[in-house]
């Protein structure tokens, strides 16, 4: 009986850590930013990855941005090959409400071919 309560929450934790976009994320705070592919973590249950923002000043910021699960982003298209660390992407997310330099990704432009995928965001469509 211990074994099969112990069982059911390890099933349930990755359920407990996941989270609502608007938990997290104010679609009201829309941020486009250009920079380089730093990290990449194809992770349940979402996938993030990182980039170095260069600003008007020069100064080089690291950004996260978190994306669906490998799973949606599949289904999106993606492949874990579609970005590679060092390549240049333009990134339209919407940006953390703590105000920390991470944002849910909409969508990814990768600015050598022109290609633009869909994120498999948890971002609600406007008007839902």
């Amino acid at each position: 009986m211990i074994g099969a309560v112990l069982a059911l929450l390890v099933m349930a934790a990755p359920v407990l850590a996941h989270h609502s976009f608007a938990a997290e994320f104010d679609a009201s705070k829309p941020l486009k930013l250009t920079g380089t592919v730093k990290k990449l973590e194809w992770t349940n249950p979402h996938t993030w990855f990182f980039v170095e923002v260069k600003g008007e000043d020069g100064k080089v910021t690291t950004w996260g941005f978190e994306m669906g699960s490998p799973n949606g982003l599949m289904r999106a298209g993606w492949t874990r090959n579609s970005m590679k660390v060092g390549d240049l992407v333009t990134v339209e997310a919407s940006r953390a409400k703590d105000g920390s330099n991470n944002a849910n990704a909409k969508t990814v432009t990768l600015v050598n071919t022109g290609q633009t995928l869909f994120a498999a965001s948890s971002q609600p469509e406007a008007g839902r």
